[in-house]
């Protein structure tokens, strides 16, 4: 059984180096933007480029191979040492580059991260667990346990999804969202035009306070009874995290304007003027 598991890690390494290929090799927006990345500030503009597509070359080559038959050890053994590459690639260009790009499994701008590094760190034990298969081709494993072995990688998956922050406005931010209308950090819309709410809490205490932290326009807004809550990505202490103010919504007070911030990574609310006598 642990032999038919090990070698299910192939075809999970394998989709993953596929995906990442595909964005290296195929994506029109990579040659623009990979001057800017990690890998452009290490190796200088005019040879990312070309590195970054040869290294897009070697994931799909490895990444078929680890797909389709037979299934040679070397073939994992190979993906662990990539993987293994890739962990103190990252690890180097957070030291050296810190801010800059990651340009892993998607063309979005998204900086390195310990989670990057942990989602290469987790491929490099997967491939490790594939050379355990001693060369049995994943395909006769997920038959002879379906639910196990679709179990299995359904749960690896998500880790890394989980581990890549490339992935987060596809899942992440709207938990965080949902998160933070069930919690309420600042209770309290009948309605006005947003622009006259966002004209309020510009002229309130509360908006002063925290002006400098925010990193965005209005990114969401709803309202909640007699309050409209309006929602600024901001940067607090280095963290990031989501502004929220209550602006009262049937009259125009903004002595009334309350804010929260609240860390995006935890939900916890970092920073609480609800008081306008602390705004003030």
């Amino acid at each position: 059984m642990l032999q038919s598991l090990a070698a299910l890690q192939s075809l999970l390494v394998g989709v993953v180096l596929i995906w990442s290929a595909r964005i290296k090799l195929l994506d029109r927006r990579v040659a623009g933007q990979v001057g800017n990345s990690a890998l452009g500030t290490l190796l200088g503009p005019e040879r990312a480029v070309p590195a970054y597509r040869l290294l897009g070359g070697v994931e799909l080559l490895l990444g078929v191979a680890l797909v389709l038959p037979p299934a040679p050890v070397a073939e994992p053994v190979a993906a662990t040492a990539l993987a293994a590459g890739f962990v103190g690639y990252l690890w180097y260009a957070r030291r050296v580059a810190p801010g800059a790009s990651c340009g892993c499994l998607s063309a979005k701008a998204t900086p390195v991260t310990g989670r990057s590094i942990g989602r290469a760190g987790v491929l490099a034990l997967a491939g490790l667990f594939g050379v355990a298969a001693g060369g049995t081709y994943w395909l006769p494993a997920l038959t002879g346990a379906p639910a196990a072995s679709v179990g299995l990688l359904l749960a690896e998956a998500a880790l890394i999804v989980a581990l890549s922050p490339e992935f987060d406005s596809g899942w992440l931010l709207p938990l965080r969202r949902l998160r933070v209308r069930l919690t309420s950090p600042l209770r309290g819309g009948s309605g006005v035009p947003l622009l006259a709410s966002v004209q309020q809490l510009q002229l309130s205490a509360a908006y002063r306070q925290v002006a400098a932290l925010l990193t965005s326009d209005v990114r969401e807004h709803w309202l909640e009874e007699s309050w409209r809550m309006v929602c600024y990505s901001a940067r607090y202490q280095g963290r990031p995290a989501t502004a929220v103010f209550a602006v009262p919504a049937a009259e125009v007070a903004p002595d009334r304007v309350r804010v929260a911030l609240v860390d995006d990574s935890t939900g916890a609310t970092l920073v609480s003027l609800a008081d306008p006598a602390y705004a003030s």
